[in-house]
């Protein structure tokens, strides 16, 4: 007599591992669960909440933009030719936003633990057709890039101010810092023991010959972006590229481990597929209390009040990235719209 066996697949936490998972609906024929020790529901696919696309595929996208020095266009090019289907360059982009701004905002809390000797340079970048000048100083024991800033002058106000940032970031102050001859730096603040050095690329013991490839490393990057349109997008992308630098990428004279490795830092993703995957998002609402009466709305031709449409953005707007909460008069509404501030 034939014997029947059942078998039960148990199912675990994408998460967090835990066993403690219920069963919790479907959809198209995916299963999904609900997490009881770590609060979250995932899918038994690869794909996240509210995303149609795998997230192997956006983190090819993520690794193109920044480790392959590859333009919107081509990784989309690339992603058609791996999967048939090619996503619009206004879909990478909000990819390449929302992850980049995970990974700047997860990473503020982190101080690492350098060496004594900085190495601080500037190079020019274009912005909008302009000339502008990109600081940075970085350590030269764990190559973890301590501070950057966007400046439009060279004055020692601009280097000054880099190196409180990187001050603050490392927690102490060096040893050693060395620059170039640019006279900005010779009036600097650097600590009351620190030494200053003046070297070059080619000198054989002040060398600047780390930053310089880094500065090569970004020249080359925007280089593919045809230039950056306004201030904000450089801040935003010199911050992005910063995280990368420090935290995502490996360094063979480091034995293949991250700037951020190195200095000590325990950071829990090792590459975009983990940040995708592992990613909650968090939104910050802000709740202001109006007295009844002191809210005034202005009435329509007809004599009925004017309710302002929350979350209406116009056509222009609806293609911006989304994220945070925008406020502008009695308007709030989790995307951005003409005249509103973000406030979270």
């Amino acid at each position: 007599m034939p014997v029947t066996i059942y078998t039960t697949e148990k199912v675990t936490c994408k998460y967090c591992g835990s066993e403690a998972v219920l069963k919790y609906g479907a959809y198209k024929g995916v299963p999904r669960y609900f997490c009881k020790s770590c609060q979250r529901k995932f899918k038994r696919d690869d794909k996240q909440f509210k995303m149609k696309t795998p997230t192997e595929q956006v983190a090819t996208a993520l690794h193109d933009y920044y480790d392959g020095g590859s333009s919107v266009r081509a990784i989309g090019r690339h992603i058609l030719e791996e999967t048939g289907t090619m996503p619009s360059t206004a879909t990478i982009y909000e990819w390449i936003q929302k992850y980049t701004q995970y990974v700047t905002d997860s990473i503020k809390d982190y101080h690492p633990k350098v060496g004594n000797t900085w190495i601080a340079d500037e190079t020019t970048l274009t912005v909008g057709g302009q000339k502008i000048w990109l600081w940075d100083i970085i350590d030269s024991k764990t190559r973890y890039l301590l501070a950057s800033r966007i400046s439009t002058s060279r004055t020692t106000q601009d280097a000054q101010i880099l190196m409180d940032r990187a001050i603050k970031v490392a927690g102490k102050y060096p040893k050693v810092v060395i620059t170039d001859k640019l006279s900005s730096y010779l009036d600097i603040d650097y600590g009351e023991d620190a030494e200053h050095r003046q070297g070059s690329p080619f000198s054989t013991e002040d060398s600047t010959s780390r930053i310089e490839r880094w500065h090569g490393t970004v020249k080359a990057r925007t280089k593919v972006m045809r230039g950056l349109k306004n201030i904000e997008t450089a801040h935003d992308f010199v911050a992005g590229f910063l995280a990368y630098y420090n935290y995502l990428r490996p360094h063979e004279p480091l034995d293949n481990k991250t700037p951020a490795e190195s200095a000590g830092i325990q950071y829990p993703y090792k590459n975009w597929t983990d940040i995708i995957s592992r990613h909650r998002p968090t939104v910050k609402v802000e709740v202001i209390h109006v007295e009844r009466g002191t809210l005034k709305l202005p009435r329509t031709q007809i004599g009925r009040p004017h309710i302002p449409q929350i979350g209406m953005p116009s056509k222009r707007t609806r293609r911006m990235p989304t994220g945070g909460i925008y406020v502008s008069g009695d308007m709030v509404s989790r995307h951005p719209f003409r005249g509103a501030r973000r406030i979270a």
